[in-house]
């Protein structure tokens, strides 16, 4: 049996209301951009990004994700041509009507030139166990956690995002040579809109508060 943790007093931060606001109003702002510059990001930027998503919560606090950041073109470029090849599947196959008609307002097909041009890609992993073996508890509600914390941070800094899942995704691993208990979870380019880049405006409205919130 483990032995139990120590703990310290827990002295939560003192906040003004209004900061909440400030921070919704960053928030609201991000968007899902696949138009990106290839103006370069320091690499010290997208660590203090990767180091907020590491303060997430997790499942025995095990932290069962990794983030490989990728800025190598040859990779980028391996990364995307086998997603390409798993978009065009969708978009000719697996995809039923209904999804190719969500997906129409987006403009989206299988063309997917942002994964070479973004001066990073950011692919989530979830740990299935630890690297030297041990159990990993909630890893999708855990790795769910660190991403949403990830684009948050990305935003804060001013970067531009996009959650990019092409299904499968295994081909991630492959090509960053990751070992079988790490699966794919998100890819995620990172960097600043190219110049004139444009976003759909029927991705701005949100459902209304008392649509999601319920008070009992």
């Amino acid at each position: 049996m483990s032995e139990f943790v120590p703990h310290d007093p827990y002295v939560p931060e003192r906040s003004a209301e209004e900061e909440l606001d400030v921070l919704y109003d960053v928030l609201r702002r991000r968007r899902s951009v696949r138009a990106f510059s290839d103006r370069p990001v320091p690499r010290e930027v997208i660590e203090r990004i990767v180091r907020v998503a590491t303060t997430a919560p997790s499942g025995a606090n095990k932290q069962p994700w990794r983030f490989v950041c990728v800025q190598d073109p040859d990779t980028k470029r391996q990364i995307r041509i086998a997603a390409e090849k798993e978009e065009h599947e969708l978009y000719t196959r697996r995809a039923n009507e209904e999804w190719l008609d969500d997906l129409a307002p987006l403009g989206t097909d299988e063309h997917k030139e942002f994964l070479e041009i973004a001066p990073w890609l950011i692919v989530v992993f979830k740990l299935m166990h630890a690297d030297g073996g041990g159990q990993h508890y909630y890893t999708t509600e855990s790795v769910g956690l660190a991403s949403g914390l990830l684009l948050a941070a990305a935003q804060h800094a001013g970067l531009a995002t996009l959650t990019h899942t092409p299904s499968p995704m295994g081909f991630l691993r492959e090509v960053l040579g990751r070992p079988e208990h790490e699966r794919p979870f998100l890819l995620i380019p990172v960097g600043y809109p190219a110049e004139g880049c444009e976003v759909p405006k029927k991705a701005l409205q949100r459902k209304p508060l008392d649509e999601v919130m319920i008070v009992v």
